[in-house]
């Protein structure tokens, strides 16, 4: 019943908090969005990704990285909220009428939580969707950038540039004619000709198969008298094409469900790391408060180079322990879970210290003592 009791004060805080929260995620995403969409045109301009891709890349990527601003979004937000009203003396006011720091974390901790619930939906399973997703777009486009359809009237080198194809026309069926095909199989070079060709893709795109039809392929070491001539009704010369990671190899692409019940620790260690980012929301949250009081004369934003570098540290140290727990250096029970323990152990220590009990108590000293009247009060 105490967070649904909500007076005029803790809507008054909460607002301010959120369009914080609001402003400062946005920015940071804009940021990220603009270095994003710069490296993804420069892939399209060179043509490494197909144009029409270009859009559905941005926004899954800007969906994984969102996770990551939400957490430092809520401690900036808190901090520059907070700070606000320490630095236009609301605090002050507050303080008079028998509100004190501590009724801060009501509506704070009510916006964290709210946060943290969607943060957990983005990190546990729509942002593994749009990994996959990604993952897959850029192996397709990788694929076409290796092979491709074949055109006629232009040479094209695939498999890793060992290969160059050539066709002089097509017919309306898909059939190339007047082929030409150089190959390198180790120290052997193979040079095919033939009177038509045709080009099959399979296992998803990861194979290339060209069979040619009546035609000679020439078979020799470069520089070497020893050759020989073939002369075929049907060759097929198979080209496979590198895929990169498989989506459902790769840790960011695996469903919480999956990285749950697998017993490998890379898997497990990614798994913490999805859960650390709601329960670091909350963490930064608490810490947020008593980091924003400022001192008297203060600026708004002084406390928030403190903010920046207490998240940098908090940040790196799960970083750390998730490494640690991806090579067996610790047991899944420590895991990345301390590293969360000690910043609230740090929170609740700048809670103890804003608290009255740790001020010093201010001695003053004894007022002298009257001078005692003589009887009768020295009237007239």
């Amino acid at each position: 019943m105490y967070f649904i009791r909500f007076g005029t004060f803790d809507r008054y805080i909460l607002r301010e908090v959120a369009m914080a929260w609001v402003a400062v995620t946005g920015v940071l995403l804009v940021i990220l969005v603009s270095n994003q969409v710069a490296g993804v045109l420069g892939q399209a301009a060179s043509g490494q990704l197909p144009r029409a891709i270009v859009g559905a890349v941005i926004v899954l990527t800007s969906v994984q990285n969102l996770t990551l601003l939400v957490p430092v979004g809520m401690l900036l937000a808190v901090v520059m909220g907070v700070g606000r009203l320490y630095h236009e003396s609301e605090m002050a006011a507050m303080k008079a009428c028998g509100r004190g720091p501590a009724a801060l974390f009501r509506p704070v901790l009510l916006l964290a939580v709210v946060v943290a619930a969607g943060l957990a939906w983005l990190t546990l399973d729509l942002a593994p969707a749009a990994s996959a997703r990604a993952q897959e777009l850029r192996r397709e486009a990788l694929r076409n950038a290796q092979f491709g359809q074949l055109e006629p009237g232009k040479f094209r080198a695939f498999g890793g540039g060992k290969s160059v194809f050539y066709a002089e026309s097509i017919s309306a069926d898909g059939r190339l004619h007047h082929v030409f095909v150089e190959r390198r199989v180790g120290d052997t070079l193979e040079v095919a000709t033939a009177e038509t060709a045709t080009h099959e893709v399979s296992e998803g795109g990861a194979l290339h198969v060209v069979r040619l039809w009546n035609g000679e392929r020439y078979e020799g070491q470069p520089g070497s008298k020893a050759f020989r001539r073939i002369r075929f009704a049907e060759h097929s010369i198979p080209v496979r094409v590198a895929t990169g990671a498989q989506g459902a190899g790769r840790r960011e692409a695996k469903t919480t469900a999956q990285l749950w019940s697998s017993g490998e620790a890379g898997d497990l260690a990614e798994w913490q790391w999805r859960v650390s980012l709601p329960l670091m929301t909350l963490v930064l949250a608490l810490l947020a408060v008593p980091l924003a009081e400022l001192q008297p004369r203060q600026g708004r934003y002084g406390r928030m180079g403190y903010a920046i570098v207490l998240y940098f540290i908090y940040s790196n140290l799960i970083g750390v322990a998730r490494v640690w727990l991806e090579k067996g250096k610790t047991g899944p029970w420590v895991g990345v879970w301390w590293v969360h323990l000690l910043v609230v152990a740090l929170a609740l220590w700048l809670l103890h210290r804003q608290s009255p009990l740790w001020r010093r108590r201010v001695s003053v000293s004894p007022a002298p003592p009257t001078a005692a009247l003589p009887p009768g009060g020295g009237g007239a």
